[in-house]
Order: structure tokens, then C-alpha cells, then sequence
């Protein structure tokens, strides 16, 4: 019996082994984008009794990855104005659901306060985002780009009863500073490495 046993504790082991390495290999990957859109708003719960500029800054720490197919959740926190009249701000948690290696959905909820000209003081909130988009994991670097799609509800619970949802395009903030890196390298010039190497000239 015992030598029968044999075969079976050293699968366990190995299953185990394997599992322990995939845990191992997961590292936590951010990101981090401007969101730009519209929303529509309303006071005492007028769903979208107009439409506004929307623009703000998400960002967001994902665990629990080691591969494109990985579900990852991590928490997530915003800053964001509608048509500059006020701001908000909110913190919560974003889970990944892998239902494309390239282009997965992040689904988020969480809690705001927000500041404003026809509120008395801080009022509190809650929202539920939905993101698609690009977004593989990177196995070069914990910082992960993602370019995509953000619809939002927000629901205050504050004396103005306001409302507002959110469409917007989220664009990576990596990708929106490639320009301004381009053409500051641009103007320090080539470096000594990237030279051109000058002819030696034949002797006489």
C-alpha cells in the first residue's frame, strides 16, 4: 500500500511545485491613463438632464497576474471634473476578467467624494465602471499600457442627489508622453555613442 502510494504523492508534489512557481511569477503590473469624454449629468436624480465635458486621470494596481489569460484584481483610485464646475475624487476595486489575451474587461466599483458649487461641503458617492481595451500583461516591466473605451454610473448619496454617466476614451498615460520624449532627446542632439565616427585621413 505504501508503495502504491508512491506515484500518487509524487504527482501532488509536482502539481504543487507547479502551482507554487505560477504564484511565484505573478507581480503586481499598474497603469495608469487620462480619461476624455462627456457625461451626462443631473441634480436630484435627473438622469442626464445635460451633457458636459468630462476629463480625468484613473489609475490602477492589478495582482494576482503572471500571463495574458491571468484574472488579476488590485485596487483602483480617480480624479476627475465635469465641465470644471467641480472635482471629484475616488478610490476602490478594479478586477480584470481575461476574455481576450489582448483586449480584456476591467470591471470597477468603488466610492467618491466630490466638491462643488451646489453642494454644501463633501458629498459622498458610489460608481461602477466597465473598461475594454488594449491591455496585455508585460513580462518586461510592472507598469502595463492600457488604450480603451471607459463607460461609468456615478450615483451621489449627498444632499444634491446628483447623477452623471460617463463615456469616455481612457488613453494611456506612457503613450500620450511619447511625443514630449521624442523631442526632448531630439533636442539634446545625438549622443557621443550615436556620433558619426570621422575619417582618419591617409597619410601622405
Amino acid at each position: 500500500m505504501a508503495t502504491a502510494g508512491r506515484p500518487a504523492a509524487l504527482v501532488a508534489a509536482l502539481l504543487g511545485a507547479l502551482l507554487l512557481h505560477g504564484t511565484a511569477r505573478a507581480e503586481p503590473q499598474a497603469s495608469a491613463g487620462v480619461t476624455v469624454g462627456l457625461a451626462g449629468v443631473g441634480l436630484d436624480r435627473q438622469l442626464w438632464d445635460s451633457t458636459v465635458f468630462h476629463v480625468g486621470l484613473r489609475g490602477d494596481v492589478l495582482f494576482g497576474r503572471a500571463a495574458n489569460a491571468d484574472f488579476g484584481v488590485g485596487p483602483y483610485a480617480e480624479v476627475l471634473t465635469h465641465a470644471f464646475d467641480e472635482i471629484q475624487t475616488g478610490a476602490g476595486v478594479s478586477v480584470l476578467a481575461p476574455i481576450h489575451d489582448t483586449f480584456p474587461l476591467v470591471l470597477s466599483t468603488g466610492a467618491y467624494g466630490r466638491w462643488s458649487g451646489d453642494a454644501r461641503g463633501v458629498e459622498p458617492g458610489i460608481a461602477a465602471a466597465i473598461f475594454w481595451g488594449g491591455r496585455s500583461y508585460n513580462f518586461h516591466s510592472r507598469y502595463g499600457m492600457s488604450t480603451g473605451l471607459l463607460a461609468q454610473v456615478r450615483f451621489g448619496l449627498g444632499g444634491s442627489k446628483e447623477t452623471a454617466v460617463v463615456l469616455a476614451a481612457q488613453l494611456d498615460l506612457a503613450l500620450l508622453a511619447l511625443p514630449f520624449v521624442y523631442l526632448f532627446e531630439a533636442a539634446k542632439g545625438p549622443s557621443p555613442e550615436a556620433a558619426p565616427v570621422r575619417r582618419a585621413k591617409p597619410a601622405p
